[in-house]
């Protein structure tokens, strides 16, 4: 019938919220719940980096001290691509750019985070709103970040100095 929704029974299929709602807590409701195993772990942005990957391997001795899971975060680059359909408005499509399927493959074949569970989360947007939105869903005890060199970090401001100023958890610096 036109107009109605016949949802499958509650433990099957769950009926998603709509993501731009009014409601703050319709949009947390579609988002999947976090795993209970990694609460109160350690957050580490990865990227690939020299400077990620010296963070990464603190957080992997945080963690391992600690005894808690590892979640790792890789904010992927999305690119606005604009597509023309005649005599329509160019629309602009966010493209995923794949690096956290190769990053994850890499990450599983390391001998080093053997030691450790661990989680690879990939989110996109702003690096240090999605850092902090991890942290606070994971409930984390610490996010850990490798230092931004370059003329990018200089003029725009590097993603471990905004993060320290706006989150609501220890931000740990990697050098």
């Amino acid at each position: 019938m036109a107009g109605h929704e016949f949802f499958e029974p509650a433990d099957r299929k769950r009926p998603v919220a709509d993501p731009t709602a009014a409601d703050p807590l319709a949009a947390e409701e579609s988002r999947p719940s976090c795993d209970p195993a990694f609460r109160h772990g350690v957050v580490v942005g990865f990227d690939g980096s020299t400077s990620s990957e010296r963070a990464l391997a603190y957080a992997i001795g945080m963690a391992h001290r600690s005894r808690s899971g590892l979640i790792i975060v890789h904010v992927a680059n999305r690119l606005p691509t604009t597509v023309w359909a005649g005599c329509e408005p160019p629309v602009f499509v966010d493209v995923p750019d794949h690096r956290t399927e190769v990053l994850g493959l890499e990450l599983a074949c390391a001998d080093y985070l053997a030691e450790v569970p661990w989680i690879l989360v990939e989110r996109g947007g702003d690096i240090c709103h999605e850092l902090e939105e991890v942290g606070r869903e994971y409930e984390a005890d610490a996010i850990v970040v490798g230092s931004t060199h370059g003329i990018v970090g200089r003029i725009f401001g590097s993603v471990a100095g905004r993060l320290a100023k706006r989150a609501q958890r220890p931000v740990i610096v990697i050098p």
